[in-house]
């Protein structure tokens, strides 16, 4: 039932959707402007994490391009890269045992990592926000943005955070606390991949009419202590190849860190078409390969987390300007699938944004417009190119698979610049990709040995994930019936293995099929949202301060 209440009002002049890369460095930027003109601007940033970090998950190689704009002097403010990277490895896992290791002359360009670094993005989200309040911006965690406010010319004009105390049923609890209109003069959406609001957005405005359809991965990663003999900080591992392969593709990665720690991660792409497939037991065998187990053995996984990675490129990128806002970051879809890299690009569009709003601001204080000179500068930047050199990474190696559509690449991005005459496509929507389960061949996962590979509870146990049991159930079924009526008989069900928290579990209920949705074990990777073949399930946030609490992911 919906509760029906007076909310409180808040308004600023520029309200930020999401404490990632994105929306601090436009956080940043925005203030960076106003105090170089001593002007006074209003800035808030709200998060759905307990704190800022606590759903920022990335491998992660940092490029700090950027970076090198937004603080030039990032190392005297103490910024969190404090690890370059030193050696940098491509193996093609050929099966469980073997590995060829790519010499460094035909990897593509693109996935060089001279003069990045390795990082934990949560620590970096961290250093940016105390960044972003000192100079001045207001940052609210724990607040979710539940539904998006319009003013009377359909223009974007804020959000509403969600209430707070409410029990599964929707009745007020005892503290019940209802969320606030925070409306806005802009409204940047920064909430990363597959964005709930940004969805909504995109569907409202016909954002991506004349797009391809965004594409997905899945990235599971866990952080482990190494024994100090095995530590080699700045050692990049990039692989392809087992245990995917070019039905299933992705890719693996091991990064050494600081403090004698590596983090190990696969990731699956969600164009997968056998939907026995479980991309979290795909990485717990991974971990067996000699390329991985020799670091391992003898070390302690002490962190886990999941995140659906948007991997479109600029041939899915909606129009990212509406009346009122932007969609930046991955909420838009900016990572560069050829580099396997997501940060700095997102920062490139929040600060593009930033000194688009600014301009907006400044030129007609009184008007609230569409942003569209927002779509020449993105075309024009650094960002606009990295982008277009880089549109059929992914369509070649989708398309001829991980051999082939990698020496494809080598060749246009080595030789011809990413700049050859023609553009590829992916059409096919990810969730439209499965074939039926009696087509397919079961997948038998060995156990887990508790000491290389693990199981989805012990799992999530170590992602910190929190989500009060009497809350209203985040996880909405268009039609509750449609799982056990259609997608179990055609697919199996396959949100029971696609879920790498152990969420959907189908069981038997007075001798009849049922969905169960444990929605406590959630860690906001919105896989669901994405790979359900009838998009049945619908991701919402819920309240805030809930879901996973990484640490230094």
């Amino acid at each position: 039932m919906e509760v029906m209440v007076e909310r409180e009002t808040m308004e600023f002049d520029v309200l930020i959707v999401g404490g990632g890369p994105a929306g601090l460095s436009a956080a940043c930027r925005l203030m960076q402007m106003a105090r170089e003109e001593d002007r006074q601007l209003s800035v808030c940033v709200i998060e759905k994490g307990a704190e800022i970090g606590a759903h920022i998950l990335s491998g992660a190689v940092f490029e700090p391009r950027a970076l090198n704009e937004l603080f030039p002097d990032w190392q005297q403010l103490g910024a969190p890269l404090n690890t370059a990277v030193a050696e940098d490895e491509l193996l093609l896992l050929r099966d469980a045992e073997r590995f060829w290791k790519i010499p460094a002359a035909f990897i593509p360009a693109p996935m060089h990592n001279e003069g990045n670094y390795v990082i934990s993005l949560a620590d970096f989200c961290r250093w940016l926000a105390r960044q972003a309040e000192s100079l001045g911006v207001d940052i609210f965690p724990g607040f979710a943005a539940a539904s998006i406010l319009y003013d009377d010319a359909g223009a974007v004009a804020g959000v509403t955070t969600g209430d707070m105390g409410l029990n599964a049923k929707g009745e007020e609890k005892t503290g019940f606390t209802p969320g606030m209109n925070l409306q806005a003069k802009y409204t940047l959406f920064a909430e990363g991949c597959r964005g709930h609001l940004g969805k909504q957005l995109i569907a409202n405005y016909q954002l991506d009419a004349g797009s391809d359809p965004q594409h997905y991965a899945l990235g599971i990663k866990e952080l482990w202590d190494i024994p100090p003999e095995k530590s080699r900080p700045g050692h990049v591992i990039h692989a392809s190849g087992w245990p995917l392969n070019d039905e299933t593709s992705g890719g693996s990665f091991l990064y050494h860190t600081e403090n004698n720690q590596v983090v190990v991660g696969l990731i699956v792409d969600l164009n997968y078409r056998n939907p026995w497939l479980s991309p979290f037991d795909e990485f717990q065998r991974m971990k067996h390969h000699p390329a991985f187990s020799e670091t391992l053995s003898g070390g302690k996984r002490i962190s886990y987390g999941a995140r659906a990675i948007t991997k479109g490129g600029i041939n899915a990128l909606p129009k990212m300007h509406f009346p009122g806002g932007l969609l930046i970051g991955c909420d838009a879809g900016t990572l560069n699938f050829a580099k396997i890299k997501g940060s700095h690009t997102a920062m490139k569009s929040g600060m593009l944004a930033a000194e688009a709003v600014y301009q907006a601001l400044m030129d007609t204080p009184d008007e609230k417009r569409d942003l569209s000179d927002f779509a020449q500068a993105f075309s024009d930047s650094w960002l606009g190119e990295e982008l277009r050199q880089s549109r059929n990474f992914g369509p070649l190696l989708h398309r001829f698979g991980t051999v082939l559509g990698g020496a494809f690449n080598y060749i246009e991005q080595n030789w011809f610049k990413g700049k050859l005459p023609f553009t590829l496509h992916d059409r096919k929507a990810d969730n439209l990709q499965l074939r039926s389960a009696k087509q397919s061949t079961p997948i038998s996962y060995p156990k887990p040995d508790n000491q290389l590979s693990f199981d989805r509870l012990s799992s999530v146990y170590l992602a910190n994930t929190s989500h009060d049991e009497d809350q209203p159930c985040h996880l909405k079924l268009k039609d509750a019936g449609l799982s056990v009526r259609e997608t179990l008989p055609l697919f199996a069900e396959p949100a029971q293995r696609y879920c790498p928290a152990g969420v959907y579990e189908i069981i038997t209920l007075e001798g009849k099929p049922k969905l169960q949705i444990n929605a406590q074990n959630c860690v906001h990777c919105k896989t669901c949202d994405i790979k359900d073949p009838f998009q049945n399930i619908v991701w919402t946030a819920p309240e805030g301060g809930s879901g996973p609490n990484y640490p230094n992911m």
